[in-house]
């Protein structure tokens, strides 16, 4: 696996595919600023040795040029993290963009346009990468929220730089961490998944059932796990047609020698919202006009005792509708109870959206030991895929 470390960038130009795809508000200022921190070490290891960085990436689902979508708009925020002044170019090929790029210093950063004003980056477009190719003399994948996309400037562009193409240090970093948790990992090993749906994480359990240990089954999913055991959930959210699925997934389980832990108990609500009136039930005698909202505390003891026997752990779904205060009570304590296992030494890898804007919301940011930046890159990966933008730099 090629990395920054197989590389002198004195004098030379490095094409970085960076993920600066943030959330921006009504005055296109940025509101969470994770993506442009992560990939500081990579362009500030480039710079250190004398080198220049060219950026690309691409922000929402522009429809052609978009001043809406221009990444204009973060290049203040972006040069106050970096701590360097970022250069920017209205556009991310053709005349400006080349004059930018040749008149770059060493230890320069210069930002191009957003890469999907042109149709052609999701197009996975040939003569569009090998334009955005003339860029550099060192290509470096640094961006792992678009690894699993085949676009122009993730994947088709590394086939321009046979020998000159590697994985910046947030890349390395999730591959290995990924990798920890799949394949070379201190045992046991636990895997919690939750969020709402059993099919969105189908392929993730049968990929994960023989290298795992424990699996925690929460948030909306599991209920459809207890009502094909026969549970009564009431009005909790259900896929019927997975059922059958469920009873499958447990049986291998059960085949391989995975422990599997469901809720026990839940907070229940007459209603999907804060204000809701809520009761402790357990899991199977929920009745009609009440839904599951979270885990209830029987079940956070339990799993507090699996995760802390575990010495590496994943994480990928919340316990509960965590956004709601009233409800976010299980996925807190799981958030304790991983941190307390990490400070006894278990590795904790979290990912997926909901389990990263919950770790970011509650402060346990700091207390796991890798954060993905991915959510369906890590899924797919998970699932045993392999992602195109990394094979691009395998190859």
């Amino acid at each position: 696996m090629k990395t920054l470390k197989d590389f002198n960038f004195k004098n030379k130009k490095a094409l970085i595919r960076v993920d600066f795809n943030v959330p921006l508000n009504d005055k296109f200022e940025v509101t969470d600023a994770t993506r442009i921190q992560a990939a500081k070490s990579t362009i500030i290891d480039i710079l250190e040795q004398e080198g220049s960085c060219v950026l690309m990436s691409h922000l929402g689902r522009p429809k052609g040029f978009q001043d809406e979508f221009s990444l204009g708009h973060i290049v203040e925020k972006a040069t106050e993290i970096l701590g360097v002044k970022v250069k920017f170019v209205a556009d991310c090929i053709g005349a400006k963009a080349e004059e930018a790029v040749a008149n770059l210093q060493s230890g320069e950063i210069l930002l191009l346009e957003n890469l999907r004003f042109y149709e052609e980056e999701k197009k996975g477009d040939v003569a569009f990468a090998e334009k955005l190719s003339k860029f550099g003399d060192v290509y470096v994948n640094d961006a792992f929220g678009t690894a699993h996309r085949a676009h122009a400037s993730t994947t088709i562009i590394a086939q321009f730089f046979p020998e000159n193409k590697c994985f910046g240090n947030l890349l390395a970093r999730e591959i290995e961490s990924i990798d920890k948790v799949l394949n070379n990992s201190e045992r046991p090993v636990l895997a919690i998944l939750g969020g709402a749906k059993v099919s969105s994480k189908i392929t993730v359990i049968e990929n994960i059932l023989d290298k795992v240990d424990h699996l925690i089954i929460g948030g909306g999913m599991s209920f459809t796990f207890v009502k094909a055991q026969g549970g009564k959930i009431g009005n909790s959210i259900c896929e019927d047609d997975k059922m059958e699925l469920a009873l499958d997934i447990l049986k291998q389980a059960k085949e391989k020698g995975v422990e599997v832990h469901i809720p026990v108990d839940v907070i229940a609500a007459d209603d999907f919202s804060n204000d809701a009136n809520t009761q402790e039930l357990d899991i199977n005698e929920i009745p009609d006009g009440w839904e599951g909202v979270d885990a209830g505390p029987k079940s956070r003891e339990i799993f507090d005792t699996v995760v802390n026997k575990c010495k590496t752990i994943l994480w990928n779904g919340p316990l509960g509708v965590f956004e709601m205060e009233s409800f976010a009570g299980g996925t807190i304590a799981l958030g304790n109870s991983i941190d307390k296992a990490t400070k006894n030494g278990a590795f904790s890898l979290v990912g997926g959206g909901d389990s990263v804007a919950a770790v970011k919301q509650f402060g346990f940011a700091d207390k796991v030991s890798y954060v993905s930046t991915g959510g369906g890159a890590m899924l797919e990966m998970l699932e045993g895929k392999t992602l195109p933008g990394i094979e691009a730099i395998l190859k």
